[in-house]
């Protein structure tokens, strides 16, 4: 028997909330952004006038006024965000133990077992759940229901704001395949466009390419991507309350000025690999490949990964593989506005095995130690606070801001 899953996307999550003080705005073109001041100037959420009006969620606030010059700016308020998202969980609890959160304004519920207690009509229980969350919060739901999680999120972003999607396994051929492969959940833009460079434009044809065309083409992503869009999706359902470990650890900053030159760059990487290793040896966890993406202050982003050849949690190979990683696609005099350090294929440190280098055994003691003093310093920060150690690359200089 097949599964009843629901996504449920708060519309707008941002911007809706920020209306729910602001009703006046309610029809008229309106943004939530970060500062400006603080270079933080980004497009974070938009109302449907915005988005009519042509505004993007990401792109800069005068970019927004471009296309938009009457368009009303709010300040986000971070911490109001979490706690409706929250409220609105809670309620998705009363229907369903099963609730996993997909960022702050979206979840899934499985309602296989509980949908029986609820009528028995997965739509109309989609269209009680927007109806409660609408009158006890005033803000709306887009609901896909499925039977699987992949077609369920296409569902609830096949109709906005405040519709309700059903995709029965009878209606992937007409309804899933013919749409945009990028539409699938996990298609981003480096795979869709590897994608369209062989003829695959739509779920379709990713369902019905050669599959070892696929995988020549993205690797093992390639298989697990077409065995999406077949339907073929039978990741659980998380019980509501557990976390399920993470896929990736990343951080990201935009600097108080562009940076400039490797000295520049590479105190900026330090500073966001201390914060990723220590994530990592939190979680417990080593990772086997590092990204970095670079933005310029023109906005424009450039990404660039690199698998190791030994998975690590040390803040100075991450920072040392970022900067090796930005010379190989970056011109060091350019200026940077933000950049962004991510560590994924992630396994259990005790897991990662290291073979030992029979020609250099001292560079497998060394390591060891690196690890052990890395472990140190999380002991003395849970002490002393973050502040009490810090890498010496990021001490203040007299010429450096």
């Amino acid at each position: 028997m097949d599964r009843i899953i629901l996504h449920c996307d708060l519309n707008s999550f941002y911007a809706s909330v920020e209306l729910l003080e602001h009703p006046e705005l309610r029809n008229t073109p309106t943004a939530v952004c970060g500062d400006p001041r603080l270079r933080h100037g980004v497009i974070l959420a938009k109302n449907e006038p915005a988005k009519a009006a042509g505004v993007r969620t990401g792109e800069s606030v005068w970019q927004a006024l471009q296309s938009c010059p009457g368009l009303q700016l709010l300040p986000a308020h971070h911490e109001k965000y979490r706690s409706y998202s929250r409220l609105v969980n809670e309620v998705y609890q009363t229907y369903s133990d099963r609730v996993e959160r997909f960022g702050i304004d979206e979840s899934w519920l499985d309602v296989t077992g509980t949908l029986h207690l609820f009528g028995g009509d997965a739509c109309a229980l989609a269209d009680r759940i927007r109806a409660q969350v609408r009158d006890s919060f005033g803000l709306t739901l887009s609901v896909g229901v499925s039977f699987n999680k992949t077609f369920a999120k296409l569902g609830s972003d096949y109709r906005k704001p405040d519709a309700t999607t059903p995709i029965p396994r009878s209606a992937v051929p007409s309804l899933v395949w013919p749409l945009p492969v990028d539409q699938l959940l996990g298609v981003g833009p480096a795979a869709a466009g590897q994608l369209a460079r062989c003829g695959v434009q739509t779920i379709g044809q990713l369902a019905h390419a050669p599959r070892q065309t696929l995988q020549l083409m993205l690797g093992r992503q390639g298989p697990q991507l077409q065995d999406l869009a077949l339907g073929l999706d039978r990741s659980p359902v998380t019980p509501a309350g557990s976390t399920p470990p993470p896929k990736s650890v990343g951080n990201g900053l935009t600097f108080p000025r562009d940076l400039v030159g490797k000295e520049e760059l590479r105190t900026g990487y330090t500073l966001l690999a201390d914060q990723v290793a220590a994530r990592l040896r939190r979680h417990g966890l080593k990772g086997a490949t590092v990204q970095v993406a670079i933005r310029d202050p023109q906005f424009r982003t450039i990404q660039h990964q690199r698998r190791l050849p030994v998975p690590t949690f040390l803040s100075s190979e991450l920072a040392q593989t970022a900067m090796d990683l930005t010379g190989e696609r970056w011109n060091w005099r350019l200026p940077v506005r933000a950049l962004t350090l991510t560590v994924s294929g992630l396994v259990p440190w005790e897991e990662a095995g290291e073979q030992l280098d029979l020609f250099h055994p001292g560079d497998t003691a060394r390591r060891s130690r690196r690890e052990r003093l890395e472990w140190t310093m999380d002991d003395i920060r849970a002490r002393y606070g973050n502040a009490s150690i810090t890498p010496t690359s990021l001490l203040p200089r007299p010429s450096r801001e």
